[in-house]
């Protein structure tokens, strides 16, 4: 009898259940979600976050892009503060994205699609020490893991000079000597005024063509600007940052470990440089203490991380985009980014190359955002003794680790929401124009869609630009690509 009963619930199980068709594929254990139908929501909601510019947006950009380096020059001619020759880093995302490893509690909320089209971040050298030979004191003797308090005393005395009403001055020490330390709060303040007074400057003397202010905002360190060019909207968060040649020492043992990009990229290139970025620690002095900040590095991971798994990490991050919304903020898309570059490390390339596998991706960093925050436990990728979930109470932690296990219990659902959301922040910019074989009329190959294409273009770069001299370069090899000159400036 029970040979019987046992044969029977064998039966049961292997026969396809109510309404279910045969060779639907793999399920996931924790929701019943089929992976293929989370392979294509994720692809789906990919095709709208991925959006391609056309012609005319990407000038628009341009035209925003220099617009801001115009700005910052002026303001390095203001005091003389900024270095004459810097060098920024531009990322794509604003630093509500998690581009960066900054605290975004006192950060205000913007929205894609209310508050701009297209966002970046824009680290700004205030010092920048890649001379070798330049000693440099970084003391995090009075910081956690990761921090660090940045001593001008033994600088020259033309930065002292320069730099003295943005730093905070301790006792003098056995020598007699004032120790000076670089103050990220009044650097911040400092930036902010500034931008602001040329800002301000200009739209006296408003010149056509340029793009116009729509908001300028200081929130925490970050001075955020909102451009409109044309019919962009385009978020620029600017951060004044410390900008390092070479590898910090807190970080050497990274460095002896094996990682996943070894052989792929060259570690010159991945320890080229560091920044400390104006944001503290949970127990810090605001006033005083840096944060260590690989984001030049991070540029050169992300060379070597697959499709798939970039697109999962794009899916994720819209996933627990309810769980930024909360305050204080228990997760930020930096630790989503984190836990991304330790799961490469951890698991096998071939694995991880595979292009259909980005359900499988998706789900898994999702355990590990969750296994973070029930143990409150997300070691920094470069600085894994620095714990970026330490500060949290456990009731807080308990809290988001049940809002992202609702997320766990039905992904499809949650991509299907944010695939709505990402149609309607996006259903109001203009799309890239597509062609087919049978349309000769908008192919833009054929030489009459490309000779109008350029008379337009020509035509705003005219209107735009009254009084320039306006040229255009168009290489034989590919006339579909031709390069404009304004006076002395190509593009």
């Amino acid at each position: 009898m029970r040979s019987a009963d046992a044969r029977a619930m064998a039966v049961r199980a292997l026969s396809p259940r109510l309404g279910s068709a045969p060779g639907a594929g793999p399920l996931d254990f924790r929701s019943g979600a089929r992976l293929w139908e989370l392979q294509r929501l994720i692809a789906e909601l990919g095709a709208h976050e991925q959006r391609e510019h056309d012609d005319q947006r990407a000038l628009e950009l341009h035209t925003a892009k220099d617009f801001i380096f115009s700005v910052l020059g002026m303001v390095q001619k203001l005091d003389q503060k900024l270095p004459v020759a810097n060098e920024y880093l531009l990322l794509s995302g604003g630093v509500r994205e998690g581009v960066v490893d900054m605290d975004l509690d006192e950060l205000s909320v913007y929205a894609r699609g209310t508050d701009y089209d297209v966002d970046f971040t824009l680290l700004v050298p205030a010092l920048k020490l890649h001379d070798r030979n330049q000693p440099v004191t970084l003391d995090m003797r009075h910081s956690v893991p990761g921090h660090s308090w940045l001593s001008l005393r033994l600088f020259d005395e033309g930065t002292v000079g320069r730099w003295k009403d943005c730093c905070t001055d301790t006792e003098p020490d056995v020598s007699g000597v004032n120790n000076y330390f670089f103050s990220p709060t009044l650097v911040s303040d400092w930036f902010h005024e500034a931008v602001g007074s040329v800002l301000r400057e200009l739209g006296r003397k408003p010149q056509r063509g340029t793009p116009r202010v729509e908001k300028l905002e200081h929130s925490s360190t970050v001075t955020s600007i909102v451009l409109a060019a044309g019919g962009s909207r385009v978020l620029y968060d600017v951060v004044p940052v410390v900008s390092f040649k070479g590898w910090p020492a807190v970080a050497q043992g990274w460095l002896m470990e094996n990682h996943f990009w070894d052989g792929k990229i060259t570690e010159e290139e991945v320890i080229s440089g560091f920044y400390l970025l104006p944001s503290c620690s949970p127990v810090g002095c605001k006033e005083k203490e840096w944060r260590l900040s690989f984001a030049r590095s991070e540029v050169q991971l992300k060379k070597c991380i697959s499709g798939g798994l970039m697109q999962a990490f794009q899916a994720c991050k819209a996933l627990i985009s309810k769980l930024l919304l909360s305050r204080p903020k228990a997760v930020s898309p930096y630790h989503l980014r984190s836990l991304m570059l330790w799961a490469c490390d951890r698991l096998p390339h071939t694995y991880l190359a595979q292009e259909d596998h980005s359900a499988h991706f998706l789900l898994g960093l999702l355990d590990d955002l969750q296994h973070c925050l029930v143990n409150k436990a997300c070691p920094n990728y470069f600085i894994p003794q620095r714990n970026m979930l330490e500060h949290l109470s456990d009731s807080a932690a308990i809290l988001h680790a049940r809002r992202l296990s609702s997320v766990r219990s039905d992904p499809a659902e949650h991509l299907r929401s944010a695939i709505q959301c990402s149609s309607v922040s996006t259903a109001h910019l203009p799309q890239a124009t597509s062609t087919t074989p049978s349309d000769a009329a908008s192919d833009p190959t054929s030489d009459s869609s490309h000779d109008q294409r350029l008379a337009q273009k020509l035509q705003q770069l005219v209107t735009e630009n009254p009084g320039k001299s306006i040229s255009v370069f168009i290489n034989p090899d590919d006339v579909t690509r031709p390069h404009f000159r304004i006076d002395d400036k190509f593009f």
